[in-house]
């Protein structure tokens, strides 16, 4: 078993009009043992940009402390907010950096820029980035995500469609393996506001 499958996950953000969602599993395990079943992997950077850290769950904690340390400063220094995707080179060098010893960590970005473009991308435990316009996905779960997104997704979704399509998405793919699972957890994000929901899933 590889060292990102240990504790297993399931991550996709998926972008809508002027709005984006990031959703994740809720299982924390050992292998096939089941340690917890409300385990947190999106973090929020701050009220425009998420990440969502799969992987190693010991090496999503420590990354995500470093990332906030790392923001914290750059909001004393330049007195504003960062933008996605200096955030998304900000992970990517701090990956890179520790590139012969690395955080075994796929992080999956999502944020809205300037004008409110949502942005989303995903990368590699070495920092390499992978942007879209649509959707991205990472963790143990990430095959049939894959399927169940581009079967499901399209364009210009408003914020309760791209909710529906999110949800539907991350809980059929998640029956299909089973190291992820246990429910969901899904952020709607727009220009305005937050939304947070929690999803049932199978128990199982």
């Amino acid at each position: 078993m590889s060292i990102f499958e240990y504790n297993g996950s399931a991550v996709v953000a998926m972008v809508g009009k002027n709005c984006f969602a990031i959703a994740s599993d809720r299982r924390l395990g050992v292998q096939l043992q089941t340690i917890a079943t409300d385990f947190q992997r999106i973090s929020r950077i701050h009220d425009k940009l998420f990440i969502a850290l799969s992987g190693l769950a010991t090496d999503a904690q420590t990354l995500y402390q470093r990332l906030v340390f790392r923001h914290k400063l750059y909001q004393l220094r330049e007195e504003r907010d960062m933008k996605p995707e200096t955030f998304a080179s900000l992970v990517s060098a701090l990956l890179y950096e520790k590139r012969f010893g690395p955080y075994f960590c796929q992080p999956v970005i999502a944020g809205l820029g300037d004008d409110d473009k949502p942005f989303i991308c995903t990368m590699d435990c070495l920092g390499a980035k992978e942007l879209a316009k649509d959707f991205v996905v990472s963790g143990t779960a990430s095959e049939s995500l894959y399927g169940a997104c581009e079967s499901m997704f399209k364009p210009d979704m408003e914020p309760e469609e791209l909710f529906e399509t999110i949800s539907q998405a991350l809980l059929s793919s998640v029956d299909r393996d089973c190291l992820s699972g246990w429910g969901g957890h899904v952020y709607v994000v727009t220009p305005t506001e937050v939304k947070e929901r929690i999803l049932k899933g199978r128990m199982d």
